[in-house]
């Protein structure tokens, strides 16, 4: 994607921020692009281009690139700008730390609350239905051969399992977690041979989540974080 695409497809959020636009909104802005894949690392932000196609002050602007900063998605470098962080090896050992703890454990609570909670075992199907739908949608992009889109879907499938805690910390915390992760996949020169090994285990993983079998899926969710870590870090050692 273009500078030009994606600051086109900036001002089409011109109306979501409204009059009280806020540097957290535009944060969620330019988070979200990062998460879907279309501001790679190493991306100088225009602060004249992207506070024209939204719409806000540079002030705005800057408090934005502040707060995502701080979540190590953006790096200012003196005398040159604001950039997209480039991503280092012990980062991804540590993503992927951070990823067990959120999903791991996201699946292992659910398994508590569904053997102790009669409301939250009620609510299964609907509980699940995120992760079903980010399945599919990852499949159908696999399909038209959209390979970006099925890491996006891929994104939204992982973003379901956290959602399961129902915790708007743990969401909030995987949503940060996600976008730094995308940083993490622009080192995979083929996003097809990347992507399309975890298209099947995604399946696997929602088929033992919709049987109930979340001791499985806890497991199997592990052996996919362990591969996906180390074809990463591999990744980063052979660039």
């Amino acid at each position: 994607m273009t500078t030009t695409d994606w600051l086109e497809e900036l001002q089409a959020e011109r109306p979501r921020l409204g009059r009280a636009s806020t540097a957290g909104r535009v944060a969620d802005v330019l988070r979200t692009r990062i998460t879907e894949g279309h501001l790679a690392p190493g991306t100088r932000l225009s602060e004249e281009d992207i506070g024209a196609a939204l719409g806000v002050s540079r002030n705005t602007l800057r408090e934005a690139f502040r707060l995502l900063g701080h979540e190590r998605l953006l790096v200012h470098e003196f005398n040159r700008g604001v950039f997209v962080r480039k991503l280092t090896v012990d980062d991804v050992r540590d993503l992927y730390q951070l990823r067990r703890i959120l999903e791991c454990g996201a699946v292992r609570r659910a398994a508590e609350r569904l053997a102790a909670d009669a409301s939250y075992a009620d609510r299964w199907a609907v509980l699940v239905e995120p992760a079903r739908t980010a399945v599919e949608e990852g499949e159908a992009a696999a399909d038209g051969g959209r390979w970006v889109d099925v890491g996006t879907a891929n994104m939204h499938f992982h973003q379901a399992i956290a959602a399961l805690a129902e915790s708007p910390r743990v969401a909030e915390a995987m949503g940060h977690l996600l976008a730094e992760l995308r940083l993490v996949f622009h080192v995979m020169a083929a996003p097809q041979a990347f992507h399309e090994a975890y298209l099947p285990d995604n399946r696997r993983i929602l088929g033992m989540l919709e049987t109930r079998d979340l001791a499985a899926a806890e497991a199997a969710m592990a052996t996919y974080l362990d591969a996906a870590e180390s074809q990463l870090v591999e990744a980063y050692s052979a660039g």
